[in-house]
């Protein structure tokens, strides 16, 4: 059974919502402020997390931050951002810090448990979906090593800390060098849907992931095409 935690300041939500996922097959754990959301999740196996945006002593926002800057386990959780603020700039603020989806309020609950399944389902295949045909398990390139049994990444070195979705998006486009992905295919390899917002999410996908890579320049973008990894062979 998934575990997920909801980090939310409204109490009369985690009672009625747990039952309600309950029957979707998630068990739903509860913290009312940001502090006690980030030591569950420190202390304790989570498959998920649920972050309202409006929070005492951090918004949603740096709280996933926050979240990203841990590495590890809980760096790499999958985060649906749940809110009462749906306009767009927030939406993609969110999705640039890392966020997996973002349901405004007020939601359906079965749209949730839906988007839940699916960010789930994404994220346990993500490595299976970035690994190239050829089995092996690290490639290399010029300043940039990707590590894929042990899934990490290092830049001239230094390891580079990535979301599950950051690293299964290297990985997908590094494992066939040249190739241009178009945003369809990335999608239907990592992310499952075609929403139009995901579609956008591709772009924020890949920008997060160029800065994080910086100063390399390894993803070029073919304008109306795709994307495609450019960085330089070597062997290991």
């Amino acid at each position: 059974m998934p575990r997920l935690l909801l980090i939310d300041d409204d109490e009369h939500l985690a009672l009625p919502l747990g039952a309600y996922l309950a029957r979707f097959g998630f068990e739903l754990a509860w913290a009312g402020r940001p502090s006690q959301g980030l030591a569950r999740l420190r202390a304790e196996p989570f498959d998920a997390a649920i972050l309202d945006v409006m929070l005492p002593e951090m918004d949603g926002f740096e709280l996933l931050r926050t979240l990203r800057r841990e590495g590890g386990a809980v760096g790499a959780l999958p985060v649906v951002m749940l809110t009462a603020r749906g306009e767009l700039p927030d939406k993609v603020a969110g999705l640039e810090l890392g966020a997996d989806d973002y349901l405004p309020k007020p939601f359906e609950p079965r749209e949730l448990a839906a988007r839940l399944q699916t960010v789930l389902r994404r994220h346990r295949a993500a490595p299976a979906a970035a690994a190239p045909a050829v089995a092996i398990d690290r490639l290399c390139f010029d300043g940039l090593t990707v590590d894929l049994a042990r899934r990490e990444v290092q830049r001239h070195g230094q390891v580079v800390e990535l979301t599950g979705t950051e690293f299964a998006l290297l990985a997908l486009l590094a494992g066939e060098p040249r190739k241009v992905f178009g945003r369809d295919e990335i999608l239907n390899r990592l992310r499952g849907h075609d929403a139009d917002l995901a579609t956008r999410a591709v772009d924020i996908l890949v920008s997060r992931l160029r800065r994080k890579l910086e100063p390399l320049d390894c993803i070029k973008t073919l304008r109306n095409a795709g994307y495609a990894f450019a960085g330089a062979p070597v062997v290991a």
